[in-house]
């Protein structure tokens, strides 16, 4: 009993210290998003995106990597794009750069895994885009993505108008608007940042290495490199949608998947397949009915495979492929170093944002994108995760002053 109660309070420091060593990161991240949002006039995109070409998967990429890097978030702004007249295959563009090419999980990559990780996330995320829209353009039935435009233009929220940014940034009100749309961002992240950062805590400590050795086949001594690079970026999507957790929340439970040897190719697949998550393609069959939903799942999976093992080969041959090296307990610990002294610069500035969130709000109704949630399912596991952390915590001070 006395080891249990040791474990488990262990696990829940481990998941603040992932948080702790994490927090400045965030409101950076959504400071910095937020001013995108606020300061760049998506309605004049969108009229350029009605095209399979070049020009627009590169403005959707443009624009998924301008906003909020909340799935639940990125499914929506997707629907309302294909709802404004955008193509199919910019929508899914938008879905993967929303969720691979913001800042904020940039930031937090480099913070826990490295700028390898950084780089491969990055370029990775380009031909993760690259590829989808391939592959789409080649097997897509047309019939179906006409039924599902049909479903979609009868339903959804539109985008917000064009405005002159150069007023705006100028304007008390623009930067009203920044606090607005970081204190939103939030609102719609921080239920897949607390049950991520607690599942990767837990997992931490609790999941022998030799669990992971013997999935992720570690250990092989027998197989050649290449095939278990293969094995690594063809589970890996699984694992991912196994754990229920978003874009943002599944950085720390990579840096775990890092920590006990899983290979590079496989942490790279399981980054990309934060949009496979059961919640997230069954709110696309919600928008778009269940075959399209399921073949978008599809796709999706096909492009997470080749991306990772395309990153794994170009990174083999360039000889940057990062070894296991992070480890997690250094990462989680407190102290007196840049992270504590980032992290009251950003609360202070957290607070200036939310302030202007407020002095917002006297002005103007509280208006969220129109989007699926998790459902009642995901709001008893967000209170289950709370309880747990409280409890975890209240052990860990109790171990600490036997």
């Amino acid at each position: 009993m006395e080891t249990f109660i040791q474990l488990f309070g262990e696990s829940a420091k481990t998941a603040l210290g992932f948080f702790w060593k994490a927090g400045w990161a965030f409101v950076l991240g959504y400071f910095v998003s937020g001013m995108i949002q606020a300061f760049v006039p998506k309605g004049k995109l969108t009229k350029y995106m009605g095209d399979a070409d070049l020009k627009s998967i590169s403005l959707s990429t443009f624009f998924g990597a301008a906003s909020s890097s909340c799935s639940f978030a990125a499914l929506a702004a997707a629907r309302a794009l294909i709802k404004k007249g955008a193509h199919f295959i910019a929508g899914v563009a938008f879905m993967f750069a929303s969720t691979n090419l913001v800042i904020e999980l940039g930031i937090l990559i480099l913070i826990f895994l490295g700028w390898q990780y950084l780089a491969a996330e990055i370029i990775g995320g380009l031909i993760l885009i690259a590829i989808s829209s391939l592959l789409i353009k080649l097997t897509y039935p047309k019939s179906w993505m006409e039924a599902a435009r049909e479903k979609v233009e009868s339903e959804g929220s539109d985008l917000e108008e064009d405005f002159d940014w150069k007023k705006r940034i100028k304007s008390k009100e623009g930067w009203r608007l920044v606090g607005h749309k970081f204190v939103n961002d939030w609102k719609m992240a921080w239920e897949d940042i607390l049950i991520g950062f607690t599942i990767a805590g837990f997992v931490a400590v609790l999941v022998p290495e030799s669990f992971w050795s013997a999935l992720f086949l570690a250990d092989a001594q027998n197989l050649p490199g290449w095939l278990v690079a293969i094995e690594n970026a063809l589970i890996a999507p699984f694992v991912a949608a196994s754990t229920f957790i978003g874009s943002m929340g599944n950085i720390p439970l990579a840096t775990v998947l890092n920590e006990n040897g899983v290979l590079f190719a496989g942490i790279m697949g399981f980054i990309y397949s934060d949009l496979m998550v059961p919640p997230l393609v069954h709110i696309n069959a919600k928008y778009y009915g269940w075959r399209v939903a399921l073949y978008i799942a599809g796709v999706m999976y096909i492009s997470i495979v080749f991306t990772a093992l395309i990153l794994n080969g170009l990174f083999s041959l360039l000889g940057i492929v990062p070894e296991s090296a992070r480890v997690v307990s250094e990462i989680t610990q407190f102290k007196i170093d840049y992270t504590f002294w980032m992290n009251i610069v950003f609360a202070t500035i957290a607070g200036v944002l939310i302030w202007l969130n407020k002095k917002y709000l006297q002005n103007h109704k509280m208006k969220m994108m129109d989007m699926e949630g998790g459902g009642k399912l995901k709001n008893a596991a967000v209170s289950l995760f709370i309880l747990i952390n409280l409890l975890g915590l209240s052990l860990f001070i109790y171990t600490q002053l036997l």
